[in-house]
């Protein structure tokens, strides 16, 4: 292939934030290789995408440059994947499990968290991509705190939240200064009651609805704490590629299931440190070495297909 041209890449949306978010970090971590031509393409129902395979046409790309890679996130992408690559040629990319056969796909990226089977076309990461990039500098006085909500692997108690938070903020230097937000599953009266215990010149409040999608990357850049509740494991690796020192907001798991196993390996391997840990005198440091998956997945694509180039 001419290196000197952009790699066509059909992102295929689903309406999801979180499965955009992995997408768009990998297309970033490709950008730093190659330049790179994006074609979003909101994907069809997986009955109509069946259809379209069935006959080799893929008429949602039509006016579209032949596609280098279909890469999608979620299982609402994965018809839509084959049937444009039947149509159109490329090589399919799909990030997480495969509600499929992963051999129908070129390239699976999957968390470790989920235990893929060894395959030629399995590339394992340690959790979900995303496109937060380190910042310059970081300012050892500024610390974020995210909170996230009950979820099905954990048990959530706000009580024992809240008490977390006092602690951190009555242990922190009186220079420390915070930023905590919340996410779309923090329970609606969590907000009045912390207000109630917390020092407002010391923790800034910034409920999930107040921000945008630029808001905690741009955070994150510059954050040298970050506690995060371990039910949020989205955020708790977006903070480690930021290259933050990560504290764990201790929220007991439900049992013994792959997301809360991958939660405590990030513990035992000391790329973060848990609430019980800290409070006995360990110190939150910043991950020993860079963590960036979707470096690592586009160093990978480019390996394989592309020369290295």
């Amino acid at each position: 292939m001419n290196n000197s041209r952009p790699l066509i890449i059909w992102r295929f949306i689903d309406g999801k934030p979180g499965h955009e978010n992995q997408t768009a970090g990998l297309v970033q971590a490709l950008q730093m290789h190659r330049p790179v031509e994006v074609h979003d393409i909101v994907a069809p129902n997986s009955f109509a995408a069946a259809g379209a395979w069935a006959v080799w046409w893929f008429p949602w790309g039509d006016i579209l440059p032949d596609p280098d890679i279909l890469l999608g996130a979620g299982h609402a992408t994965h018809v839509p994947l084959l049937a444009a690559r039947r149509a159109r040629g490329g090589r399919a990319v799909v990030l997480m499990q495969p509600s499929l056969p992963g051999g129908w796909f070129d390239l699976c990226a999957i968390p470790l968290h989920d235990a893929p089977r060894p395959a030629e076309n399995v590339f394992i990461t340690q959790g979900a991509l995303n496109r937060v990039r380190p910042g310059a500098a970081k300012d050892p006085r500024q610390g974020l705190i995210l909170i996230g909500g009950p979820s099905k692997h954990h048990r959530w108690s706000e009580r024992e939240v809240l008490e977390q938070i006092a602690q951190i903020q009555a242990r922190s230097p009186a220079q420390q200064r915070w930023r905590l937000t919340t996410s779309r599953r923090t329970p609606p009266g969590f907000v009045a009651a912390l207000n109630k215990i917390i020092d407002p010149t010391r923790i800034e409040v910034v409920p999930f609805e107040q921000t945008d999608a630029e808001w905690l990357p741009t955070q994150l850049a510059w954050a040298g704490t970050v506690w995060v509740s371990a039910d949020s494991v989205s955020m708790i690796y977006e903070a480690l590629t930021a290259g933050a020192a990560v504290g764990l907001i201790d929220i007991p798991a439900q049992g013994e299931d792959r997301v809360a196993s991958g939660i405590q390996s990030l513990v035992d391997t000391e790329h973060v440190t848990s609430f019980s840990q800290w409070r006995s005198g360990a110190d939150l440091r910043p991950p020993k070495q860079p963590f960036s998956e979707a470096t690592r997945v586009a160093r990978e694509i480019m390996q394989r297909w592309y020369n290295g180039a």
